[in-house]
């Protein structure tokens, strides 16, 4: 039983690393359109993006292997119990959907971010801007399905 809550422990902790790169990545793209013409700041600002996208993917990799084995892991290791009780896995299935949608999110916003680092235009600050407020939108949502399990 004590191996389970390291491995909760540590998917949360990877769970809200991950967060981090999903909530600021989108700033450094609203950073990046308006500092368009001083190039010291876009070649940082560039920099500071591409390292932030490749820890969160980093961070999103171990929180899905650690999150895997909270789901299955009491089919490999003896007394590890399940989070998810037999025929009660929708409010998981939900969860899981909405967790694709951020992964969506975050990989929209990489290819946003190495676009702008090839020169392409990025949308205007004022629309990144708001597309930065949807992912705490749908992490509200994950949050809440993960405490109440309502269905």
């Amino acid at each position: 039983m004590q191996s389970y809550y390291w491995v909760k422990t540590f998917h949360l902790l990877f769970v809200v690393a991950w967060m981090a790169a999903v909530f600021y990545l989108p700033r450094i793209l609203v950073n990046l359109s308006e500092t368009a013409g001083q190039l010291p700041v876009v070649e940082r600002l560039q920099l500071m993006g591409l390292r932030l996208y490749k820890f969160g993917h980093m961070m999103f990799g171990f929180a899905l292997i650690l999150g895997l084995m909270l789901w299955l892991g009491y089919r490999v290791i003896p007394d590890f119990p399940t989070m998810v009780a037999p025929g009660a896995a929708g409010w998981l299935h939900a969860k899981l959907g909405l967790v694709v949608l951020l992964l969506v999110y975050y990989s929209w916003t990489g290819r946003l971010l190495k676009g702008a680092v090839k020169g392409k235009v990025l949308p205007s600050s004022r629309a990144l801007r708001w597309f930065n407020e949807l992912p705490l939108v749908l992490f509200i949502g994950v949050v809440w399905l993960v405490l109440a399990k309502p269905f």
